[in-house]
């Protein structure tokens, strides 16, 4: 492995890793330069077993040793090497989850790539909190949801919270943002998909109920974190499908409404083999 000990926070070579904490900065930069920030060991690990490709190494001398088998599986990747302060001043915050990559970003996918083979989907509008949209991806990994589709507006998956947040589970469920909203729904028809609106209101069938339909295709849709699903959003889905709730609760936060909801209406029977992105490991 090639090693560089970083000496000053003004070497061009770590600009990846410049002003992580800016987050509008890093919104626009990143997927505009094709790159994402894997933080920590574990979540880098993860992205490599997923076929991700890393540009750069970034951490304190003391995690080297823990990392030598990736640093020897990619001995062109740089690995740059500082002191605590120095890592600091690049990044805006102190390091204490080990190591960072700098990682080239997947290509993007197809929905039709996804939705074929997929059972379950959830669709997320305009969840702009990083943090939700990592709990909702760890949910939905866990609970047998095959893909996610977002809205145009919605927060960027890779971004590091949300990846963080996630436990790189990220990167193993496929995800696609979609470029006409709310029309991205038809989609989701043309592909067999029974659409459901998570939208308490008269009429609102409840989630167990909708489970006890078990479709064989059902795709769950989930507002934004403060109003919820726009009107039009509901009016273009099948159904509208609430959570019963009790002790004058009228709604949850809408990472726990997701885990609810991919709980309770996953697929009975046979599971089908899960999604494979392309270029990932087995």
């Amino acid at each position: 492995m090639t090693i560089h000990y970083l000496t000053t926070a003004d070497d061009p070579r770590v600009a990846d890793y410049i002003q992580l904490t800016d987050v509008k900065l890093r919104r626009r930069r990143e997927p505009a330069e094709g790159m994402y920030i894997a933080e920590s060991s574990k979540v880098l690990r993860r992205a490599l077993d997923a076929g991700h490709t890393p540009r750069s190494f970034f951490l304190a001398e003391k995690w080297l040793d823990g990392l030598a088998d990736v640093f020897a599986a990619y001995p062109e990747v740089p690995v740059y090497v500082g002191t605590d302060a120095v890592l600091e001043e690049i990044t805006g915050f102190h390091m204490h989850r080990g190591a960072m990559a700098a990682m080239n970003r997947p290509a993007e996918l197809a929905p039709a790539e996804v939705l074929n083979s997929a059972r379950r989907v959830a669709v997320l509008e305009d969840i702009t909190d990083h943090t939700n949209i990592g709990a909702i991806f760890r949910s939905a990994a866990a609970l047998g949801v095959d893909a996610v589709l977002i809205s145009p507006r919605c927060a960027d998956p890779l971004y590091r919270r949300s990846i963080r947040v996630s436990m790189g589970t990220v990167f193993q469920i496929p995800w696609v943002r979609l470029q006409h909203w709310p029309g991205g729904l038809d989609l989701l028809r043309e592909h067999g998909f029974t659409t459901a609106a998570l939208a308490p209101g008269a009429g609102s069938l409840s989630v167990d109920g909708l489970s006890a339909m078990n479709h064989e295709k059902l795709a769950l849709v989930l507002g934004t974190e403060g109003d919820g699903l726009r009107p039009e959003t509901i009016a273009a889905t099948d159904l509208s499908v609430r959570i019963p709730m009790r002790g004058g609760v009228d709604s949850l936060n809408v990472a726990a409404a997701s885990a609810v909801a991919f709980w309770e209406c996953r697929p009975r029977g046979a599971v089908q083999p899960g999604f494979v992105i392309p270029g990932q490991k087995r």
